[in-house]
């Protein structure tokens, strides 16, 4: 009989430190709660004219950060290096549409940023096509 082979303890798993709590929201909860309405102002500055973008508009980086670009317009250029939606971008930012398009508005006016209509895919398929698919399936 051959004695029991040893094993070496390995140290428990730690759990991820907790995330630390974010400056502009004193308490969470549903969108829209503890937001802080003067940071918003700050990012967006005076309200003026916005750039006719809305959900599903592309945006594409066309420049790098300039060193007095604000850490929101840095943040958007570094995600926009391949093409993202308005939506997307506001989602990732955590920041409403609204301030997203004053942001991107910014941008367009400075050419850091290109945005675009969506590409629109046909709404019915080609006959030819759904034809061959048929013919395929029925060979099967």
């Amino acid at each position: 009989m051959t004695p029991p082979q040893r094993r070496r303890r390995q140290p428990l798993p730690q759990p991820p430190p907790p995330p630390p709590p974010l400056l502009n929201d004193p308490k969470e909860g549903a969108e829209g709660e503890g937001k802080n309405p003067e940071r918003l102002y700050i990012i967006t500055g005076a309200d003026g004219e916005r750039a006719p973008v809305d959900l599903v508009t592309l945006v594409v980086a066309r420049a790098e950060p300039p060193s007095s670009a604000t850490p929101e317009q840095t943040a958007v250029l570094r995600m926009c290096a391949a093409p993202l939606s308005v939506a997307e971008i506001s989602a990732y930012l955590g920041l409403p549409f609204s301030v997203v398009t004053v942001l991107l508005t910014e941008m367009l006016a400075a050419e850091l940023v290109q945005a675009r209509a969506p590409i629109v895919r046909q709404q019915l398929p080609d006959r030819s096509l759904l034809e061959a698919v048929m013919h395929g399936l029925q060979r099967l």
